[in-house]
């Protein structure tokens, strides 16, 4: 409560703010400074976690709860008096009152003492109670009225403080509506300020967001991805995604109520994006969809311009989960959330698909996956962004308008594949999938046999594959041993003759193995 007054004493400072903050600061005024005072006189600054410990109310707030917090103090003063007495009485000058939730207070004196005690009178101040390996432990009648009265001291003592802070709950409770609102309006300052802070240190951009169907980003970033990469010090790689109607196009609203071949002109709003994995498909994918959503809760975007027809649902088919509890592998969940995306997407919507038909056959895959394209193309009319590593499916861009192929452009060198991490218009010509693997640490007799079956497929495509499998023996290639490598240190040591050498000669000899040694890097 006193931060949201301070806040709103920040805000009017300021001076000249926008509406919304006007608003804002006004909700927080409502801060009820009377239920503050009276929580802040009423509680110590250190409360503790549960009621039940007591402590928690402030001296000379009750004179009734500190009277009986003085007795039950007062009371622990006269136990003390109590076990010097005892000990005089008793002459055993090691006896100590103690305490536990099973005995209450007890007296303990060792075993030497205790015997003396049981060999007392029965009409005797101590009696028995328990018998342990070193000690014993004895009553009296003045120590159990000493502690029924502590015990009702300190339960009378509780039993005032949580009164106490049960009337501070219902005077909270009368005061719900103002707390609700200073609640919100300190939730809404909180996100305000944090996605300003990140807009002017993260440079993200005012994005333009209207009616239309425009989805125009340059130079987009995905937050989370970039500030892991600041972490390591190493550069985003930034990349722009447009995805159809721009000026001059309908509203989602009159493209709707139009002729279907008049709808979507300007191509683009289905991109196919292939290429490798890791070569940031999934990263671009996100970004946008991401994007999408902070422009429409009123924030900055991390990109360097953004215009973005409003999106009225965002749908996204990606990773592989299963739900094995309900009986749904996991091409089972993946097809749950791509029928829910064609029933549900409108021409408003937003789609973002990493990946369908990876989980069934080759075939299978390939054929659902370019049905859901021509249905979100042509019944769905949306907006989408759709990775896949069919390249087949790059075919569609030639049949149907609103479809346009882009790739992750990758390098490669010397049998390594370079990611670039960059989208550029085309098709990937392959997955890179081998290199990938390579960079994986598959062992290389693995990638021999892969890149062997992966060049009789490209060459008999048409082949059935058991007839594949005849031609090529399992590990039928293996590589050549690695010729063996001589150590001219072992071999210095093995012309060694000990016995023809003078003592200057063999540390001598020792720096020179030495010397041989270092420039092997040390091999032996």
């Amino acid at each position: 409560l006193e931060g949201a007054r301070a806040a709103a004493d920040l805000l009017e400072v300021k001076g000249d703010l926008p509406p919304g903050l006007v608003a804002l600061t006004a909700d927080l005024r409502q801060a009820p400074e009377k239920l503050q005072a009276e929580i802040l006189a009423t509680m110590v600054d250190q409360p503790p976690l549960v009621a039940r410990e007591g402590g928690f109310v402030r001296e000379g707030v009750s004179p009734s709860l500190d009277e009986q917090r003085q007795l039950a103090t007062h009371s622990r003063s006269v136990i003390a008096a109590l076990q010097a007495e005892l000990a005089e009485q008793s002459g055993i000058r090691n006896l100590k009152i103690k305490h536990n939730r099973v005995l209450g207070y007890f007296v303990e004196v060792p075993s030497a003492g205790g015997k003396k005690l049981l060999e007392a009178p029965h009409d005797a101040t101590f009696f028995h109670r328990q018998t342990m390996a070193n000690v014993m432990r004895f009553g009296t009648r003045r120590l159990g009225d000493l502690e029924g009265e502590i015990a009702r001291a300190q339960q009378t003592a509780l039993d005032l403080e949580i009164a106490i802070y049960e009337k501070l709950l219902a005077e909270t409770e009368r005061c719900q509506a103002q707390l609700h609102r200073v609640a919100d309006a300190l939730a809404r300052l909180d996100v305000t300020q944090s996605m300003a802070t990140l807009a002017v240190r993260e440079n993200w951009c005012r994005p333009r967001v209207d009616n239309s169907l425009a989805f125009d980003i340059r130079e987009g970033r995905h937050p989370v991805v970039e500030r892991a990469l600041q972490a390591d010090n190493r550069p985003f790689v930034t990349n722009d995604c447009c995805l159809g109607a721009l000026e001059g196009q309908k509203t989602a609203d009159e493209q709707q109520g139009s002729d279907r071949a008049d709808t979507g002109k300007g191509g683009g709003q289905l991109w196919l994006v292939t290429g490798p994995n890791m070569g940031g498909k999934s990263t671009f994918l996100r970004q946008n969809a991401l994007i999408a959503i902070l422009a429409q809760t009123g924030s900055y975007v991390p990109a360097a311009s953004a215009h973005i027809g409003i999106v009225d649902r965002l749908f996204s088919r990606v990773g592989a989960s299963d739900d094995l509890a309900r009986g749904h592998s996991t091409f089972m969940v993946e097809m749950v959330e791509t029928a829910a995306i064609l029933n549900r997407a409108t021409a408003r919507s937003l789609v973002v698909l990493d990946e369908i038909g990876r989980g069934t056959a080759t075939f299978d895959g390939l054929s659902i996956a370019w049905a859901t394209a021509e249905a979100l193309h042509e019944k769905n009319a949306c907006r989408a962004l759709f990775a896949t590593h069919f390249h087949e499916m790059t075919a569609l861009a030639t049949t149907l308008e609103r479809v346009s192929n882009h790739t992750m452009k990758v390098r490669e060198w010397e049998g390594d594949v370079v990611f670039l991490h960059q989208v550029v218009p085309g098709a990937a010509d392959r997955s890179y999938g081998i290199q990938v693997a390579r960079l994986a640490g598959l062992p290389e007799p693995v990638l021999e046999r892969a890149r062997q079956i992966l060049a009789i497929l490209e060459d008999r495509q048409h082949n059935a594959p058991t007839t594949l499998l005849d031609d090529l023996p399992l590990f039928s290639h293996r590589p050549a041993p690695a010729p063996a490598v001589r150590n001219p240190a072992l071999e210095m040591l093995e012309k060694l003759e000990p016995d023809q050498l003078t003592p200057l000669q063999a540390i001598e000899y020792l720096y020179e193995l030495k010397r041989v040694a270092k420039s092997k890097d040390g091999g032996s």
